[in-house]
């Protein structure tokens, strides 16, 4: 039998960020690499360097649901690490290639490094890519409609939704993004970006 999709939820950063990792018997899929902290990181590599060495030959990529810098923070170590560039929806490449903007926004004295970015086209991922703009202009989720399964970013959460008064946001298209997600079942399970987890039927309600 197929081993059935896996997702492992990670509490990272000084936003709460939630950090997944997505698997099943051919990939994983470390969705937004939140990790703040070296012990984050540590955290994180261990999980996916025990799911590696279970299975043989598994393919890992990287996607970010948006260009957000708290999705981000640990984007430049895992690309290191994993040798990999980030997948993210083309409209928020900016964004992020902008990532100090970010930074002197939120008051992070840090300085942003660069990380490779690719975008993200689902030909040679196991989901669907649905777009839904408003949080930022490339905010996208990533579907599995089979296990009836959606990362929702920060587009939905758990009793609520993305802000739109940041750089980027648009109300208006929030709500149409909104309106398109909540035409899928009300049994499909919601991992959002931050919060816990909620179905397409309790948020429509």
């Amino acid at each position: 039998m197929p081993r059935m999709l896996e997702i492992k939820r990670f509490v990272f950063g000084p936003f709460e960020t939630n950090c997944y990792v997505v698997s099943d018997e051919q990939q994983v899929l470390l969705v937004d690499p939140a990790c703040y902290t070296p012990y984050e990181q540590q955290q994180l590599y261990r999980y996916i360097s025990n799911l590696q060495s279970s299975i043989s030959n598994l393919q890992l990529s990287i996607v970010a649901t948006h260009g957000h810098l708290d999705h981000l923070w640990g984007a430049k170590w895992a690309t290191e690490t994993w040798h990999t560039p980030v997948l993210m929806h083309e409209a928020d490449i900016p964004m992020a290639h902008a990532m100090q903007q970010q930074y002197d926004m939120f008051g992070v004295r840090a300085t942003a490094e660069p990380f490779p970015i690719e975008p993200l086209t689902a030909n040679r991922l196991p989901f669907t890519v649905i777009q839904t703009p408003g949080h930022t202009p490339g905010s996208a989720c990533l579907y599995w409609p089979e296990e009836k399964t959606l990362l929702s970013g920060d587009t939905l959460f758990q009793m609520g939704y993305g802000r739109t008064d940041l750089p980027g946001g648009n109300m208006s298209q929030l709500i149409t993004s909104l309106e398109h997600l909540f035409t899928l079942p009300s049994d499909v399970l919601v991992y959002p970006g931050h919060g816990d987890f909620t179905t397409i039927g309790a948020e429509k309600r």
